[in-house]
């Protein structure tokens, strides 16, 4: 099935195209978009939520935070996570997921050279992105309900990044419990802790709240840079 994909392109497309890349375990189901307005000179790689529980990169959060990025001048990559969709492999915690990333972000890399590299992640895609944005030098990252509370992921041994970070998180998420994400953000040292969103009344997966959140991930990241051509440094 995943054959019926073509073949990763050189350059990073001009139009929405999807595609198989070679990934460690197998091909991996990948779709790559072009920045709608004022390019920057940046690509974003998305990681969506937990393979085990339904989680792809068609997911809702994972789709609105790919357009909010997009509609802020970056070019965008979503992908699914191996034995997710037309991608090949068997889920694994996290270690061969943190491959797949490794090797998508190669990919970005090759079809664009010089871009900056942003990461970003819903749930468990946030708990991947966090843990690989240092080793792959990512040079900003945004991390949506990051389990890092109620789940069995392990946040504490993390080379957290110094680079630009938003976390955003809903009071009201019944997946990750919400004191326990914000008082891990304040466990953080200062130099590194990623500016903090709380969004009232929205669940886990924003239900009814997505445009709010495309909002949110617009206004802040509207300052980091590389900004788009014309805009002051």
């Amino acid at each position: 099935m995943t054959d019926l994909l073509p073949t990763a392109p050189d350059h990073f497309p001009d139009e929405t195209l999807s595609f198989a890349l070679a990934g460690p375990a197998g091909k991996l189901e990948c779709e790559a978009k072009a920045a709608t307005e004022g390019r920057r000179n940046a690509v974003a790689v998305i990681c969506h939520p937990l393979s085990t529980e339904g989680g792809s990169m068609h997911n809702k959060v994972v789709t609105m935070l790919e357009r909010a990025l997009r509609e802020s001048g970056l070019d965008t990559v979503i992908f699914n996570f191996r034995s997710v969709g037309r991608s090949e492999g068997s889920f694994d915690e996290g270690h061969g997921e943190s491959d797949d990333l490794a090797a998508v972000v190669a990919w970005a890399r090759k079809a664009r050279p010089g871009a900056k590299l942003w990461l970003a992640g819903f749930s468990f895609g946030s708990y991947v992105a966090l843990r690989n944005a240092v080793a792959l030098q990512a040079t900003a990252l945004i991390t949506i309900a990051p389990p890092a509370a109620g789940r069995s992921w392990d946040f504490s041994t993390i080379n957290l990044p110094a680079c630009p970070w938003l976390v955003v998180m809903g009071d009201a998420d019944e997946i990750v419990e919400p004191q326990g994400v914000y008082d891990w953000v304040e466990s953080l040292p200062e130099d590194k802790r990623p500016r903090l969103v709380k969004m009232e009344e929205t669940s886990h997966f924003f239900h009814r709240r997505l445009m709010d959140l495309r909002g949110v991930i617009r206004h802040e990241v509207k300052d980091w840079p590389p900004q788009a051509a014309g805009d002051e440094a």
